[in-house]
């Protein structure tokens, strides 16, 4: 599904407003995120693949942070099982309002429901997998420890939690080398300089983000059995992990 060009960061701004999933971001997230996540439809086909293997019958399936739906769209293609539900959960309205649309174009038996609200608050109901795709890196940092408690909890015997991250790395050589390397693939995708450093000012003070260490240490704390990552490209990772 194509979407308006992002350029909301090519003109000079004096002083960047913090980031927020608003109306702007929301009408060109598609475009946004391909172009600034590398991978990132791979990611999301395998998470689909991934949900498509470990969906139980009958149960829940979560997609927390959902934002415009695409992770929910490959969960409903891969997921076989009968009885699976999946449920959306976002805190932007201006993503939800677009996002159910966005599901329901999509071909697939499997029912989802888009819900507004904050991850922090929302009781889950047992389930067999939870996606989070990028979203952790907005949750504030004290509270990641309880929502990775809540998700383990939630999951049946054999539930399976896909986390997608940017991460950070403690070696300044090779942190600066990775962003370095991000850079240029975003110039590579049309980006120029200007909107580089003002889309990196805009986002420094919400999204913070995680080494793998600590990722690594949180999903062992909770209990979950076998953690694997399974992609990374430049401070891009993703992990599965098994309860």
């Amino acid at each position: 599904m194509s979407s308006p060009r992002d350029s909301i960061y090519a003109t000079p701004q004096g002083e960047v407003a913090d980031f927020a999933f608003d109306d702007r971001v929301a009408e060109v997230f598609p475009d946004m995120i391909s172009r600034s996540v590398p991978g990132y439809a791979t990611i999301v086909q395998t998470m689909g693949m991934l949900a498509g293997q470990y969906a139980q019958e009958n149960s829940k399936v979560y997609d927390l942070g959902c934002s415009l739906g695409a992770t929910s769209i490959a969960m409903k293609q891969h997921i076989k099982q009968a009885g699976v539900e999946i449920i959306g959960v976002d805190n932007s309205e201006a993503m939800v309002q677009r996002c159910q649309a966005h599901v329901n174009a999509w071909r697939g038996e499997v029912p989802v429901h888009i819900e507004c609200a904050d991850i922090l608050d929302v009781s889950l109901e047992p389930c067999s997998v939870v996606a989070m795709n990028f979203t952790m890196q907005f949750i504030d940092p004290d509270q990641r420890e309880a929502l990775v408690q809540k998700i383990y909890d939630a999951l049946l015997p054999g539930g399976m939690l896909l986390l997608s991250e940017k991460v950070r790395h403690l070696d300044e050589t090779a942190e600066n080398i990775l962003v370095d390397l991000h850079h240029e693939f975003k110039r590579q995708n049309g980006y120029s300089e200007l909107e580089i450093s003002q889309k990196r000012a805009a986002i420094e003070n919400v999204m913070r983000i995680d080494t793998p260490g600590q990722h690594l240490a949180r999903l062992g704390a909770a209990g979950f059995s076998t953690v694997q990552n399974w992609y990374r490209c430049f401070n891009f990772m993703s992990w599965f992990a098994i309860k």
